[in-house]
């Protein structure tokens, strides 16, 4: 695992001078060159190769798009540690009687493998209806993108998970290694949803190898297990504000939703090896 854990946040033009190659000055955009060419990626499962060429939304630290990147390039510890960074949204998905439902990361998974973490963690596209420049656009488009991957990770149905439920909380910055090649560094979109009826899974083994619906004492009792590896960014969530938010769920959640300043976690906790 890489040693280093912090990064420069540069601006938007010194961005794009310094990944010409890689940073398409378009949000909407096909990205630059494909990822699944080069050495890199090789012995990596075909899928998860694939969809390295997904197209990111490359932002400054401010959150405001410069433009769009491969999920290759936006990734890779070499990029980051120069200032590149991307928009992402994470899931808190309950029950109607308030239990969070977990994944497991598949082990095909390229970035951060076999660990738990919360229901959905991924990222808003470069296409029509998930960009945004207003915090308000933004919102919208992670709001679409959580629709789109919590049936593509989860196989939970659209129908099941409506825009109008989620509820966005805040925004995170923070930086995480995987290992000396791949790690995150992400603004990344805080929601939650709890549908008034519990939601159907089917579960994609390429992306999640297993789920837990789980009580706040349960989820304190899997971080005690040293057995159990946890992402990231799920743990700088869990040990900053989600026990208190998970309290409010029923009752008084309203006055921890829309923040508009981004909380900037920049100190990872310590990754497994």
């Amino acid at each position: 695992m890489s040693s280093t854990t912090t990064t420069t946040t540069i601006s938007g033009p010194e961005i794009l001078r310094l990944f010409p190659d890689d940073v398409n000055p378009s949000i909407i955009g096909s990205g630059a060159a494909q990822s699944s060419s080069g050495n890199d990626l090789e012995g990596y499962d075909e899928e998860q190769i694939r969809l390295m060429d997904e197209v990111c939304i490359v932002i400054d630290s401010d959150d405001k798009p410069i433009g769009s990147g491969s999920k290759k390039i936006c990734h890779q510890m070499v990029n980051i540690n120069k200032g590149l960074l991307h928009r992402a949204f994470s899931v808190f998905l309950f029950d109607p009687q308030g239990k969070m439902l977990l994944q497991q990361r598949a082990t095909e998974k390229i970035t951060f493998p076999d660990m738990w973490t919360n229901t959905c963690c991924s990222h808003p596209l470069g296409i029509p209806g998930e960009t945004g420049v207003t915090l308000e656009e933004s919102i919208m488009g992670v709001k679409r993108a959580a629709v789109r991957k919590l049936d593509h990770e989860l196989g939970i149905p659209p129908a099941q998970v409506s825009i109008e439920e989620f509820k966005f909380l805040t925004r995170i910055h923070y930086i995480s290694p995987s290992d000396g090649k791949w790690g995150e560094h992400e603004i990344d979109y805080i929601l939650f949803i709890q549908p008034k009826a519990p939601v159907t899974l089917n579960i994609n083994p390429n992306e999640v190898q297993d789920t837990r619906w789980v009580t706040p004492e349960d989820l304190k009792s899997m971080f005690s297990d040293s057995q159990l590896k946890f992402t990231p960014w799920f743990k700088l969530i869990c040990q900053s504000m989600l026990f208190e938010w998970w309290d409010h769920l029923d009752s008084g959640l309203d006055k921890y939703l829309n923040e508009t300043e981004i909380r900037r976690m920049l100190e990872p906790p310590k990754v497994e090896a």
